[in-house]
């Protein structure tokens, strides 16, 4: 690519911003409604808790996946294709999940890739766009922007927890053609968002990014994302991520098990939370710095986690999802300010190699916390006769375990007595998967800690303009 920065276009910054935003909600609701729906694709599909966390690795890694090759290609195809490519994605995710029953378990396995690939897509856009549009105020700006990522979340989670309501399903679903239509339901919303983020880029400019339009060159974008600093920052995006993204899938599903209430509104909550904190990130930004705010926000995550492994009743649940939403409310966005503030010139591919990173351990964390959930379970079943009534090899069989559940609601003393005391193996197996989980955000408020002290010592936190050259060995 040639140092020459190219002539500047006309776009509509306020346009452009809106259909980001939407973009993420649609992006976001893919994970709420995934969280709300995996019982009942469990139920259709009769999959272990462990299949249930592969839908969601799909979903995830389908996610770096297109973020790492799509990145790059904003600085050449440019973002506008790119963005109107994740809405096509978007709907063709929705007509392959509706049809998966028809088409078999790889079918909707195959749809939450796509659902990846398109949520990677509009990632691996919409970041760089507003990095560039709003250049003096990065770490602001994508926390606003990241807003509408918990924003997402709440749509996806009340309308799941609406059409749940409208078609007087329990907050523990069962399997019928009830629960079927209920999820296809679901799914079929989040495909008007993805026509409404279409329909806003329709004949609009987009801006070149900032690396581009600075005529920093391909191979200084490289050399400048593989600096032990930025590499540093890629390895506490990991643990952020899982810390953030991995209990959100599995939140609905876990406090049913836990609180016997629709987990769904625990995600809905603390979201909530994200949302009202990321439209007033700047002023925290201000207080503490960025680097000081993930300290700070690390440290809090890690108390919600524990308190939610330890909550068995609703009030306390209620309580510790606070301090956990608390917490993880700055992780993603303030980590992609900071990377994009100290490396500016790592551009889109930095951003992107940030997002994929965070995604790929996000992913992994979704069959992990299924295995331990599983296990926890197994070795809570202590009772001989809940053994021969419902494990099959070293697994829990779910058809087993819905007859014993049915037999136990028609009246069977022996089937309620085990029913019970498999509802207490599940609760156990549950709160042990976010017990594992919290002590990733203690390693991160070690390592930013220690950051944190170093900038102390040097001025504090300062963002690095695009025409300065990074420090040669990439200190934060």
């Amino acid at each position: 690519m040639s140092s020459e920065a190219p002539a500047a276009l006309h776009y509509d910054r306020r346009r452009l911003l809106i259909a980001s935003c939407v973009a993420l909600v649609a992006t976001a609701m893919t994970f709420s409604i995934r969280g709300d729906t995996l019982k009942a694709f469990g139920l259709d599909f009769q999959l272990t808790h462990e299949q249930e966390g592969y839908i969601s690795l799909l979903g995830m890694w389908g996610f770096p996946i297109a973020i790492l090759l799509v990145g790059p290609l904003c600085d050449t195809i440019g973002m506008g294709l790119l963005l109107r490519l994740a809405a096509v994605g978007h709907v063709a995710g929705v007509i392959l999940t509706i049809l998966s029953p028809s088409l078999g378990f790889p079918a909707l396995l195959l749809a939450n890739l796509v659902f990846g690939l398109s949520n990677g897509t509009v990632e691996a856009v919409i970041n760089p766009l507003v990095a560039t549009m709003y250049r003096d105020e990065k770490s602001a700006k994508l926390n606003l922007l990241h807003a509408f990522w918990p924003g997402g979340l709440i749509i996806g989670g009340l309308f799941a927890f609406a059409v749940n309501v409208a078609m007087s399903l329990p907050a523990t679903p069962v399997a019928g053609p009830m629960t079927s239509l209920s999820w296809k339901i679901k799914w079929a919303a989040i495909a008007i968002c993805a026509v409404v983020y279409l329909f806003l880029t329709i004949g609009q400019e987009f801006p070149h990014t900032e690396r581009v339009e600075q005529g920093v060159s391909n191979k200084d974008m490289v050399q400048s994302a593989m600096v032990p600093g930025f590499l540093l920052l890629m390895f506490c995006m990991c643990l952020t991520a899982i810390t953030e993204l991995g209990p959100d899938q599995w939140v609905g599903s876990v406090l049913t098990d836990t609180v016997k209430i629709q987990g769904i509104l625990f995600l809905v909550y603390t979201s909530g939370l994200m949302f009202v904190l990321r439209i007033f990130a700047g002023k925290f930004i201000h207080a503490l710095s960025p680097v000081g705010m993930l300290t700070a926000a690390a440290a809090i995550s890690a108390l919600g986690l524990f308190a939610l492994s330890y909550s068995f009743t609703a009030g306390t649940a209620f309580l510790a999802a606070t301090v956990f939403g608390l917490g993880k409310a700055f992780f993603w966005p303030t980590m992609l300010g900071v990377a994009n503030e100290r490396y500016p010139r790592t551009g889109a591919l930095g951003l992107a190699m940030m997002g994929a990173a965070g995604m790929i351990a996000a992913g992994l964390a979704g069959p992990g916390m299924g295995r331990i959930y599983d296990k926890g379970t197994m070795a809570a079943i202590t009772d001989p006769d809940a053994r021969a009534a419902v494990v099959v090899g070293d697994k829990v069989d779910a058809k087993k375990a819905g007859d014993v559940a049915a037999a136990a609601k028609a009246g069977d003393p022996k089937a309620a007595r085990i029913a019970d005391h498999l509802a207490n193996a599940n609760k156990q197996g549950a709160a042990l998967s976010f017990r594992y989980v919290a002590v990733l955000p203690l390693a991160v408020f070690l390592i930013f800690g220690l950051m944190l002290l170093g900038m102390s010592k040097q001025g504090g936190y300062q963002a690095v303009g695009i025409e300065e050259t990074e420090t040669p060995g990439g200190e934060l």
